[in-house]
């Protein structure tokens, strides 16, 4: 590990020779501009300079994918996109070990440059300097579990819908049913934060009884994330509301409030902090723009979530799932030693998605959200619950999920219900 720089690696796209749009993007994000300034000595650049380390080509294509570049002058009408995966490291004291710093200086103006055509963050290595600074996460998997009291299998939870919310007493029926069932893991919709037809405080308040009552009658206390999601003072003062009211678990949009926030929110927090990635299509859907999952999930790590949403298998969304494994391998991969997080799989999931999820990522620290996977189940939402587990359970022991449905009547009835779809 370089201890004095952070390294960025960047898959480009540009009318220029590489070497030179890489040069650009060092320049402008460290001791350059578009022309040279008074003060801008060599001693300057070779202090606070960035430095271009490694450029790999990965051939050229005819149409840019992003408009608005503009090739040199000298192409006498004839031009080529020339694609690369570039390496560039910059000085750790440009900047500090501040996340917001960090963030300007390696997804900064760059996007705006006329020599790209492209240009995508793809990772990051970063210094000690920054887990010294920044807390990460305060429970990560293993603090998850022991709240949760799952060991050796994923967490299995659902979501309330419909997405904007219930009604408190609505609320407080559904949450009765879902906690009744067996679910371990039970969140609010990224759209639910403290709506004027049922506030934030009328809503803890009718969950939290059900949840109690629930673990009264099971042995088993569903963990609920609330989605706190606001401006500063709110989401501290949501946080002590639920700590107070028994609750074991905090919802943050993170792209919603930001590194900083997000980073204040965590000194404070003593309940873990799931994180719901949503605008993450909005950065990262354009393959040669904006950032990949991987330098993504690094900089929300250090801030301090616990769980962080990664897409599903066979999804609703475009993520593939070969991006969706790779996302989930990046979360429970350590970072700084003991930096973890809890994938959270969601999106159009049933029992019969957990095989492949297995096979792709070899890993059971997840958590498997499931909507209509569960409550829509022919047998109900107890059913539903059973069925995921069982669909894990035959993942695990490597039996086909069909022979394993044989003598698992929950299990069956989930592949006859969500088995043909499409």
């Amino acid at each position: 590990m370089n201890e004095d720089r952070v390294i960025a690696t960047y898959l480009i796209e540009t009318p220029h020779p590489l070497e030179h749009a890489a040069r650009v993007i060092a320049g402008e994000q460290s001791s350059g501009t578009f022309v040279s300034v008074p003060g801008e000595t060599n001693e300057l650049k070779e202090r606070f300079g960035a430095q271009v380390i490694k450029v790999d080509s990965l051939g050229v294509v005819e149409t840019p994918s992003l408009p608005g570049s503009k090739p040199p002058k000298s192409t006498g009408g004839k031009v080529g996109y020339r694609r690369g995966r570039v390496v560039i490291c910059f000085p750790l004291h440009n900047f500090g070990p501040s996340l917001t710093s960090l963030f300007s200086t390696v997804a900064g103006n760059l996007y705006e440059l006329q020599e790209l055509s492209g240009i995508r963050l793809e990772d990051l290595e970063l210094p000690q300097a920054f887990a010294d600074h920044y807390a990460g996460p305060g429970f990560g998997i293993v603090g998850t579990r022991k709240l949760a009291g799952v060991e050796g299998r994923p967490l299995i939870g659902t979501i309330i819908k419909p997405s904007i919310g219930l009604a408190t007493n609505a609320l407080a029926t559904l949450v009765r049913d879902l906690a009744t069932a067996g679910l371990d893991f039970i969140k609010d919709d990224e759209l639910q934060a403290d709506p004027m037809y049922a506030p934030f405080v009328q809503r803890v308040a009718a969950v939290m009884p059900e949840i109690e009552k629930a673990a009264d009658r099971t042995g088993k206390k569903a963990m609920y994330a609330f989605n706190i999601t606001g401006d500063v003072d709110h989401m501290l003062r949501s946080h002590d509301l639920v700590k107070k009211s028994g609750g074991t678990c905090v919802m943050v949009n993170v792209n919603a409030v930001g590194l900083a926030a997000l980073a204040y929110l965590r000194r404070h927090c003593e309940l873990p902090i799931h994180g719901h990635r949503a605008w993450f299509g909005a950065i990262a859907r354009h393959p040669l723009l904006g950032i990949g999952f991987t330098a993504y999930q690094k900089l929300f790590r250090l801030a301090g979530v616990d769980h962080l949403h990664v897409g599903g298998f066979n999804s609703k969304f475009y993520e593939t799932n070969e991006e969706v494994g790779k996302s989930i391998i990046d979360c429970v991969t350590p970072m700084f030693g003991n930096y973890r997080v809890m994938p959270a799989i969601s999106s159009a999931q049933w029992a019969g998605s957990a095989p492949e999820i297995y096979t792709a990522t070899n890993t059971v620290d997840v958590i498997h959200l499931a909507g209509g996977g569960i409550i829509a189940h022919p047998g109900g939402t107890a059913a539903g619950v059973r069925s995921m587990q069982q669909g894990w359970e035959a993942a695990l022991k490597g039996v086909a999920l069909e022979d394993y449905a044989e003598t698992h009547e929950e299990l069956r009835d989930a592949i006859g219900k969500f088995g043909r779809r499409g």
